[in-house]
């Protein structure tokens, strides 16, 4: 090594004890991931030859004041072991050091169980934000989202969707605030999602599971057991800002959330989770002993044509109407459907003729759904 990098390399391993030193001296940094991860990365990438006895010492000093993670990153306007390892990655030229625990990580498999209108940030960090029926204010706090904030994403009703929301919250141990935020839905609807959110934080559920003080119309929780109502009550802070929609205070009260953050919460197990089956098309078609349809758009006329052919062909009958609804209910009060699957698909083509009626585009009618190549029993 010659004396110019000679020189570099003192300077930098210098800069990185500093950096050390300081870490040490924030207590803040003690149960942050980015210390914890930052002196795996130096102790891994310098040798031990190359450590003075200064680094040696600022090594030791940090270690010893590590506490267990409380969170993997705070986003400090000066973060002094992210300052040590970009030292480090500048004099290797190394870019895979750097190891900033900020940047999203990839989603995490089994979390969230349940599927939603929400975006998933990061794992590890305290803060949920619930935006309530705002899904642009949702897209906004997602793109611009602290390293505080786990998941972002939106409630609209106050009963199947709190529901939800505990299962995914909970199913996070790492969670331990939540940030209502955003406009309530609108008095006229009358389902108050965020009102009864929070009142159920407050005040929890009544002997037949409604929740207290809520102003929904059906604050019912029926698809979660009282224990995990209690317990999120317990481990969950919820914050109430509904209303706001400001993006400034509410990424400051992430931030504030993040600084009382106690650490994961005992972790919570479902005693049933009905996970999500893969769906599929049936191997073949069973006609319907009751027989078969052919739907007409008319658009010159305005209106929608559904006639019902008995298997052998003949026609059997024929509606006349302008919405699906006032197709299917003649043909089911007169028996023209006995299998559900060709229910189903009746009401799919009638509901893709309606919307051909009203916006003018053609209709084609499509077969009853099955694999390919697959025969059509006679």
């Amino acid at each position: 090594m010659n004396s110019d990098a000679r020189e570099t390399q003192e300077k930098v391993l210098g800069e990185i004890t500093a950096q050390l030193h300081e870490a040490t001296q924030a207590e803040k940094c003690w149960p942050c991931g980015c210390l914890h991860q930052s002196l795996q990365t130096i102790e891994q990438a310098v040798p031990s030859d190359q450590r003075s006895p200064e680094l040696i010492s600022a090594l030791t000093a940090a270690a010893a004041s590590l506490l267990p993670v409380k969170y993997e990153c705070l986003g400090c306007q000066v973060c002094y072991p992210a300052l040590a390892v970009n030292a480090l990655s500048q004099m290797s030229g190394d870019k895979s050091l750097d190891v900033c625990p900020t940047d999203a990580v990839e989603v995490r498999a089994g979390w969230p169980p349940l599927p939603g209108n929400y975006t998933v940030l990061r794992y590890h960090a305290p803060v949920a934000v619930c935006t309530l029926t705002d899904d642009a204010l949702s897209s906004t706090l997602s793109s611009q989202a602290g390293p505080a904030m786990a998941i972002i994403g939106t409630l609209h009703t106050e009963n199947l969707g709190i529901e939800r929301l505990i299962q995914n919250v909970l199913a996070n141990p790492y969670i331990r605030f939540l940030v209502v935020c955003g406009d309530d839905s609108r008095q006229a609807i009358g389902h108050l999602p965020g009102q009864s959110l929070v009142a159920l934080a407050r005040h929890g559920l009544d002997d037949r599971s409604r929740i207290q003080e809520a102003r929904g119309k059906r604050p019912v929780i029926r698809n979660v057991d009282r224990a995990a109502v209690e317990h999120f009550r317990q481990t969950i802070e919820v914050i109430d800002l509904i209303g706001t929609n400001d993006l400034g205070t509410i990424h400051a009260m992430g931030q504030e959330c993040a600084d009382l953050n106690p650490g994961p919460s005992d972790p919570f197990v479902f005693a049933e989770v009905v996970s999500p089956i893969p769906g599929y098309i049936p191997s073949r078609m069973i006609p319907d002993p009751a027989g078969y349809f052919v739907v007409y758009v008319d658009h010159h006329g305005g209106c929608l044509f559904l006639e019902h052919y008995k298997n052998t062909g003949f026609l059997d009958g024929v509606i006349q109407g302008h919405s699906a609804p006032e197709l299917y209910t003649p043909a089911i009060e007169r028996g023209w459907l006995s299998r559900l699957d060709h229910a189903a698909y009746l009401g799919s083509e009638l509901t893709r003729a309606e919307r051909a009626l009203f916006t003018g585009t053609p209709f084609v009618q499509d077969a009853a759904p099955e694999r390919a190549n697959d025969s059509i029993p006679t």
